[in-house]
């Protein structure tokens, strides 16, 4: 069909149908090359394609880690955007470490004394991730990473070709003698950390905990990689928060990442990557190399959204219903799966970490839970070995309203009752 303005719509002419090829070769073509050592570069990111993927509408969405767009600051976004395309430096080539002023933002938004020659700005959190694995590493090296963690962590280790080594968390973030442990033991040199509100479990590293860290980070010449993803998803009952392991880091150990994305649109693909030392030179090279820079109207548009007055109030605002959402989908928890199925209960953040009875398997579980329209994440996809886990993830901000989350949970009542086949 054809739409012609002021005329109407038109059938065109009948196409042929493409030939369809014989496209088996490539089976063989992007297999490795017998004899050469590559590596165990991967790129299958299912479990990272799974937390992207759209449900449709009919089914409850209790797994996406975006805002839904009424969460989202559209007002603030749409103004900022249109001001920033008014710029007339916003189609013009931008600085290769970013808009200085935004570097300046980020540099006093993370603290710790930064100033914008430590901030490049880079695309959002995953881009900064595999920006710092491909910069820092080389393919077969050891890379550091909690158990259980952000399957994009996994996903971007796998990539570089890296070697996840798991070591555990607790409560109060990763525990200090299996890292130390697994350091040695592995000569390790990249060690990756969400110290906030830790993605999947909830967990806050303590100050007593993050001083271990960097301990064990300057004795072993190792560098920190902290994902501070959730910094600004505070809740209004959220304690004070510890600085970020960067601000207590005069010798350059930790490498500190910082997004915009969740706390305003998917699509505002925009981050800081701080680093203090020649590090940093590093880091920009391997920027330039994945992406030259990013696009000069985001970055006006983010540098519009942070410096505007709405800012702190859309932060006030996002808080509120965070909040809101978290005892909803709290108290629904506890409902249908009991009181000791959430071993914490996160001040922060978007997500809470649920634990099955000991009769059903994570996987099957989700599976049948999508069946019954509500769609979660199995235990297994924050796995960086990929072993079975008898937990689920549920979010709490990609629904409409805060009663569509705890209808959902509720909705899972019937799935305990046995074994799920």
């Amino acid at each position: 069909m054809e739409s012609r303005p002021g005329a109407g719509t038109f059938r065109t002419a009948t196409r042929p149908a493409p030939a369809v090829g014989d496209t088996s070769w490539q089976e063989a073509a992007l297999a490795p090359t017998p004899g050469i050592d590559h590596g165990a570069r991967s790129f299958g990111g299912a479990a990272m394609l799974g937390t992207l993927s759209s449900p449709g509408p009919e089914v409850a969405d209790l797994n996406g880690g975006y805002l839904h767009p009424d969460l989202q600051p559209i007002g603030s976004l749409g103004s900022a955007l249109a001001r920033a395309a008014r710029r007339p430096a916003a189609w013009d080539r931008p600085p290769v470490g970013g808009l200085p002023e935004l570097r300046d933002w980020f540099a006093a938004d993370i603290g710790g004394g930064l100033g914008r020659h430590d901030v490049l700005v880079c695309g959002a959190g995953q881009g900064a991730m595999g920006t710092v694995l491909r910069a820092l590493g080389q393919p077969g090296d050891p890379v550091i990473v909690e158990t259980p963690t952000y399957p994009g962590t996994i996903a971007a280790v796998h990539a570089t070709g890296l070697r996840p080594i798991p070591v555990p968390i607790d409560t109060h973030g990763p525990v200090p003698e299996y890292l130390e442990e697994a350091v040695a033991r592995t000569r390790a040199r990249i060690i990756v950390t969400q110290p906030l509100f830790q993605n999947p479990t909830g967990a806050c590293t303590t100050p007593q905990r993050q001083r271990e860290l960097l301990r064990i980070a300057r004795s072993h010449g190792a560098f920190i990689v902290e994902d501070d993803y959730a910094r600004h998803m505070r809740h209004t009952d959220t304690p004070t928060l510890p600085p970020p392991l960067i601000a207590d880091d005069p010798d350059g150990v930790v490498i500190h990442i910082r997004s915009l994305t969740k706390v305003t649109s998917p699509n505002l693909r925009v981050g800081g990557l701080a680093a203090r030392g020649p590090v940093m030179a590093r880091l920009r090279a391997a920027h330039i190399i994945d992406t030259m820079f990013v696009p000069a109207p985001l970055q006006f548009t983010a540098l519009e959204v942070v410096t505007a007055p709405a800012w702190r109030r859309n932060l006030a605002t996002l808080a509120a219903a965070l909040t809101h959402r978290r005892t909803v989908a709290v108290d629904a928890v506890r409902e249908v799966f009991g009181p000791h199925a959430l071993p914490l209960r996160p001040r922060g953040g978007y997500h809470l970490w649920l634990r099955l009875p000991a009769h059903l398997e994570a996987g099957q579980f989700a599976a049948a839970a999508l069946s019954a329209g509500v769609a979660l994440t199995p235990g297994t996809s924050y796995s960086p070995s990929g072993e079975p886990s008898p937990h689920l993830r549920i979010s709490y901000v990609a629904t409409p309203s805060a009663a569509d989350i705890g209808d959902a949970i509720r909705r899972l009542r019937p799935l305990l009752a046995g074994e799920l086949t």
